[in-house]
């Protein structure tokens, strides 16, 4: 569970510290007496990516008065909760493979990967309780919460025919972005940065994480099928309409694929179509990558009024890379 050595040099001064982070997570899998759970936490955590939502934490806590020991159970909680939210997914999903690693429930069975992951959430609870502010507390429920309703919009609108693009960027709000934002101003909030660096540091990570979740859906027609750990297409096979999808459905209203493959009608066949049909589009991919952009862009405006040092300058190029970003 170490960040890769490119990634360590793009966290800057938050890498040395990300040890910490990761002892506290992987404490979870040491101290169950129940053999079968260490086996499912160690299954669960050795997926665990590449710490990003962790080192925005800590960069964001450097802005104000820094404090490893408050800054490092609220990083393990929102990796933490992270990680739970992709045990339930891939329970949803029925998944057999992560980041090239088998998956708590092909390897355990649903029924407990979900009570796995129920074991994460309240561990990660247990984290944000360490730190001692109650308005932290609050905003990592609230995270909950709104991950939560993302997920049961997503699941609730399966194979729904909808060109809407604001139901999905409401959607992803609450799936993603709303994690992000809490890394984020939950750093500056543990480590008392002043008010206006609390407010541009919540905004800074809506914007990256509303952006993450583009490229996201943007790879997952685009990117390599091996270096994502999941089948080109996954999405959209699984009913969900992302921003490529919808800006396809947009442009093409009549005889779409998609719409007939959500009918009913050869639906295989209307998907595998309707996947090409996008990436091989000359505007789709473009229009869907210019919104992502429009995102990173607000990211950055959140940075303005803080000033010059080592730690914007890095959550600046995290920007850069989440834009870059090929799995």
């Amino acid at each position: 569970m170490k960040p890769d050595s490119d990634l360590s040099l793009l966290y800057g001064p938050a890498a040395a510290d990300l040890p910490h982070v990761t002892q506290l997570i992987e404490s979870v899998a040491t101290e169950p007496e129940l053999e079968f759970l260490q086996k499912m936490l160690s299954a669960a955590l050795a997926g665990t990516g590449k710490l990003l939502r962790p080192a925005i934490s800590i960069l964001s806590a450097r802005l104000g008065s820094y404090d490893i020991e408050l800054v490092a159970p609220l990083a393990a909680s929102v990796e933490l909760l992270h990680t739970a939210t992709l045990v339930h997914d891939d329970v949803i999903d029925e998944a057999d493979e992560r980041r090239g690693q088998p998956t708590p429930n092909s390897l355990f069975g649903n029924a407990a990967s979900v009570m796995l992951g129920d074991y994460m959430f309240a561990n990660a609870a247990d984290f944000i309780a360490r730190t001692n502010r109650p308005i932290v507390v609050r905003k990592f429920a609230n995270a909950i919460m709104l991950i939560a309703q993302g997920e049961l919009k997503q699941d609730s609108t399966a194979f729904e025919y909808s060109p809407d693009i604001n139901r999905y960027l409401d959607r992803i709000k609450g799936k993603t972005a709303v994690l992000f934002a809490t890394a984020a101003e939950g750093g500056a909030l543990v480590c008392d940065a002043p008010e206006a660096t609390i407010v541009a540091m919540r905004e800074y990570g809506m914007n990256l994480g509303m952006a993450f979740q583009v490229i996201d859906d943007i790879l997952d027609f685009t990117g390599n099928a091996k270096e994502m750990g999941k089948p080109v297409g996954s999405d959209l096979k699984s009913g969900t309409l992302t921003l490529p999808a919808i800006l396809f459905l947009q442009k093409y209203p009549n005889e779409n694929p998609i719409k007939r493959a959500f009918e009913g009608i050869r639906t295989n066949a209307n998907l595998d179509k309707a996947i090409k049909d996008i990436v091989n589009d000359e505007t789709i991919i473009p229009e869907s990558r210019a919104m992502a952009r429009s995102m990173c862009d607000a990211a950055l405006a959140s940075l303005e009024d803080i000033p010059q040092c080592e730690e914007k300058r890095i959550l600046e190029n995290l920007v850069d890379y989440t834009f870059d970003r090929n799995n």
